[in-house]
């Protein structure tokens, strides 16, 4: 019997069997899908008359769901804007070799990690009604964002020091080699050098910010995307289900958008990677200089 490096090939009956466990999968998900297909029916959820204003008119796009993504896309920007810079902080900071960083670090992280982002908004709210002086119309956004940022940073933290620690100790040990400080070493050889190794992980909780800001459309009263549910199916004939998935289908554009980003830039540097063969050295002042790319050496057979 031929092998693979992974696993053994498929005798005859394991052949069969696994056709017959396919046969019997997608019978499975027919009858479920048919289901679904009749209770909606039943409920007149796929009449046209629901469907319609998605089709023939600007006005739901116009008044709720362009809106609604605006308010989404922001609060997501803002804060993606703020936690990524604030979780290489504190990344960067539990790897510090000076107890007085690494342990507030630490715990800072391992709070805002531990809470869930929900109880994170709804306390930022309160804190904001009670005691600043901005107004309540834009309140909510400031919550969502603070409870994005403080439990976002925290798990881009881990991100970070985890894309760090992956990289070997033989390229901290030749950083220090050609005379680099550790500022140096993590922002000329470390940090460069993981950024695609994290850049999966990064993007990952991207998709994650982008959606937890339903959250604050839930609870406080955040006029996101999934908001814009309840007014939309009370002004359209109450057609709750046509606008989950018109909203579904909005988020999964927008999430793939992101992740087919990140897929090409992830090959981009790889490539680039590839293509770089500059060496960095240190300089007789303490600064890095070029010394420039290694030449390619062919050898004729003389020697040269």
């Amino acid at each position: 019997m031929t092998t693979s490096v992974l696993f053994d090939a498929q005798g005859p009956r394991a052949k069969r069997r696994n056709v017959l466990y396919t046969v019997i999968f997608l019978a499975a998900l027919a009858a479920v899908l048919w289901w679904v297909y009749t209770a909606l029916d039943e409920k007149h959820q796929l009449d046209w008359v629901k469907w319609e204003p998605f089709f023939t008119s600007s006005q739901p796009w116009e008044t709720y769901l362009w809106p609604g993504l605006q308010n989404t896309l922001k609060a997501a920007f803002f804060a993606l804007l703020i936690a990524l810079p604030l979780g290489a902080l504190f990344g960067i900071g539990r790897l510090s070799e000076h107890r007085s960083v690494r342990t507030p670090s630490g715990i800072v992280v391992e709070f805002f990690r531990a809470i869930p982002v929900l109880i994170l908004m709804i306390t930022a709210n309160a804190a904001y009604s009670e005691f600043t002086d901005i107004a309540s119309d834009v309140r909510p956004l400031y919550a969502v964002v603070t409870g994005l940022v403080l439990y976002n940073a925290s798990v881009l933290a881990e991100i970070v020091r985890a894309g760090i620690l992956s990289l070997p100790q033989g390229q901290t040990d030749a950083a220090k080699a050609i005379g680099m400080r550790k500022g140096q070493t993590m922002r000329y050889v470390l940090l460069p050098q993981s950024v695609t190794a994290m850049l999966p992980a990064i993007v990952s909780q991207i998709v994650v910010i982008v959606k937890d800001t339903a959250l604050g459309g839930a609870v406080l009263t955040f006029p996101e995307l999934l908001a814009s549910v309840r007014p939309m199916s009370a002004n359209y004939g109450a057609n709750t289900i046509a606008c989950f998935t018109v909203i579904a289908l909005i988020f999964i554009a927008v999430n793939f958008a992101l992740t087919s980003f990140a897929s090409w830039l992830e090959k981009r540097l790889r490539r680039a990677k590839k293509s770089t063969g500059t060496v960095v050295g240190a300089g007789p002042d303490g600064g890095l200089k070029t010394i420039g790319t290694p030449p390619l050496v062919i050898e004729d057979g003389h020697g040269s």
